[in-house]
């Protein structure tokens, strides 16, 4: 894909308050979801209702990288849902108790036949008092015609006709919600990265998009993680298993974590590499991505790798970065 300019489009205040068909009121929160502040909104109940975001435009231009962005900033994201059933979706997700507080929809063609009822669901949102914004992609049709024909798939209008005619038929089907939409990004020359550059601005806030790690030990004898994205080796400090009255234990006993970062070099290598990890976290957020998976390996994945996972796993979280420790090939001996 190529790169996203935004561009300004008329439309609602998201910010707004809604007013039900009865007459209640709904207080927006910062994060766009809205409590009920009066009696139930009609069909949804006294609850907090989700903020709700609908992304649709030109195919090819870049619906998925925009709903995986939202996914990744923490959006419950369904694809291609048909558009009547929107309304209900916000539905449960208001009686998900706020567990479900921000919901992404994808709306495209390839729902056809149920597209037409978009413009009936979004009327029913506004009478409920759901605040919803529209993020509509669009790209030039030059750029759309090169996407196509670099995965070498038909444009899902085309039929017995070119490229140029699906997207024709395309633009003129989303011409009404074009004007409609909050916000438009023309993904014309943009790459993904820049896109997802775009999206955090508009949808990630002040804070800084989230990182989210999984540090994970494991043992060279079984094999490298298949998901690892980057692997530390532990095997260059000696090993506890030579150790007799360590042997029995792993590394997230005290006495065997002591031994490991008492040999000479352990604690350096912790300080360097969680300094690396810095550097790396934050060129993972400029580029877009929200998970690593770091891996730490030793001969056995039981002592050596636990204890220096457990503790770089401290290190990330005291960095603010979210993060999950697994110990792969614990106990597997």
């Amino acid at each position: 894909m190529t790169e996203y300019g935004t561009q300004p489009a008329a439309g609602r205040d998201p910010a707004r308050k809604g007013t039900g068909q009865d007459g209640s009121r709904h207080a927006v929160h910062d994060n766009g979801a809205q409590v009920s502040t009066g009696k139930e909104t009609a069909g949804i109940p006294d609850a907090t209702i989700p903020e709700l975001v609908i992304i649709s435009g030109m195919s090819g231009a870049g619906r998925s990288t925009a709903a995986k962005c939202l996914e990744d900033l923490g959006w419950f994201v369904v694809d291609n849902l048909p558009p009547a059933l929107i309304p209900t979706m916000v539905e449960l997700g208001a009686r998900s108790q706020g567990n479900v507080a921000r919901i992404a929809v994808v709306v495209d063609v390839r729902g056809r036949r149920f597209f037409d009822n978009l413009r009936e669901s979004l009327a029913d949102l506004d009478a409920r008092g759901v605040t919803r914004r529209i993020v509509f992609l669009e790209s030039s049709d030059e750029a759309l015609v090169r996407r196509f024909e670099s995965v070498r798939r038909p444009h899902p209008l085309q039929g017995d006709g070119r490229i140029v005619d699906g997207i024709a038929a395309e633009r003129e089907l989303l011409r009404e919600l074009r004007g409609d939409a909050d916000l438009v990004i023309d993904t014309s020359s943009l790459n993904v990265h820049e896109l997802r550059a775009k999206m955090d601005a508009q949808f990630a806030g002040e804070e800084e998009p989230e990182l989210r790690a999984t540090v994970m030990s494991f043992g060279y004898k079984y094999g490298l993680p298949v998901d690892a994205d980057l692997v530390v080796d532990c095997r260059f400090l000696p090993n506890p298993h030579w150790v007799p009255e360590l042997r029995p234990y792993t590394g997230l006993n005290e006495e065997v974590a002591a031994y490991v970062f008492d040999q000479p070099g352990a604690k350096e290598f912790l300080d360097r590499y969680a300094e690396l990890l810095q550097l790396v976290a934050a060129g993972y957020r400029r580029e877009g991505k929200r998970y690593v998976t770091i891996a730490v390996g030793c001969t056995g994945g039981k002592h050596r790798s636990v204890a220096m996972s457990e503790k770089l796993a401290a290190r990330l979280a005291a960095e603010g970065v979210e993060t999950v420790v697994v110990h792969r090939d614990m106990g597997r001996e």
